[in-house]
């Protein structure tokens, strides 16, 4: 065989595989409906030996970022909640006793000077909590000696304002989730777990969608794709308005 041939035959036998499309490339080709891509997502996914989240994220276009104006971080209330409360902190003073009653973990005013001076305990606690609350009183403490850290996550406290009920505010806060968007236009936030309905997985998604459509400065034309995935499988595009 001669070396032309074999030149010849070896780039025929190359074409295919260099032409061969994975099944997630197939995947990310074809933008489903929403219900169609939680479906596909399921299938994709393999089976684990733990609860997988649903993961929606929204890539963005035509915002710049370096403006103020264009970032945010706000709490959502999901209709359905992501199948497990989020885990809520209270710093505390004179509302102590009731804190205890309600939140997980109340860090009482005596306890803030040790935590301040550990930073690998705060670390720890900013990972393992969702949400922190404050009395006023002591947040420009907290701010000023804590905010360095907190900042970044995006879990300096909210303000508990004075004569305030503490279980209907920590309450509606278990369902909540953090939609932020910072230096990179893409959005990711967790919309439940794969025991959820698929069609609580649905109004989750949708709800989230929708709020940050409203966010944008020019509303839909600012998003360039939304993807949904289990924590484990391949992401699946999917089409929303």
């Amino acid at each position: 065989m001669s070396e032309e041939t074999k030149k010849t035959t070896k780039e025929t036998k190359e074409v295919p595989v260099s032409a061969e499309i994975t099944k997630k490339q197939k995947q990310e080709s074809r933008i489903h409906s929403l219900a169609e891509g939680i479906k596909a997502a399921k299938e994709g996914a393999k089976q684990r030996n733990f609860i997988q989240s649903w993961d929606l994220s929204i890539s963005l276009k035509g915002l710049d970022l370096k403006k103020p104006e264009n970032r945010f971080s706000s709490g959502f209330a999901l209709p359905h909640g992501k199948g497990k409360d989020a885990k809520v902190a209270v710093f505390a003073d004179s509302i102590a006793a009731q804190a205890k009653d309600v939140a997980d973990l109340v860090i009482k005013k005596n306890e803030m000077n040790s935590l301040v001076k550990d930073k690998r305990k705060l670390k720890k606690l900013i990972e393992e909590y969702d949400w922190f609350f404050s009395e006023a009183s002591l947040l420009p403490t907290i701010v000023k000696s804590m905010g360095a850290i907190l900042g970044p996550k995006g879990k300096v406290p909210k303000p508990i304002p004075p004569n305030t009920k503490l279980e209907p505010l920590v309450m509606a806060t278990r369902k909540m989730v953090r939609i932020a968007l910072r230096e990179t236009p893409v959005i990711h936030v967790p919309i439940g777990n794969e025991r959820m309905p698929e069609e609580q997985i649905t109004a989750n998604a949708e709800a989230v969608f929708n709020f940050v459509k409203e966010k944008l400065s020019k509303g839909l034309s600012n998003i360039r794709a939304v993807r949904i995935k289990l924590t484990m499988g391949p992401p699946v595009r999917v089409r929303m308005k």
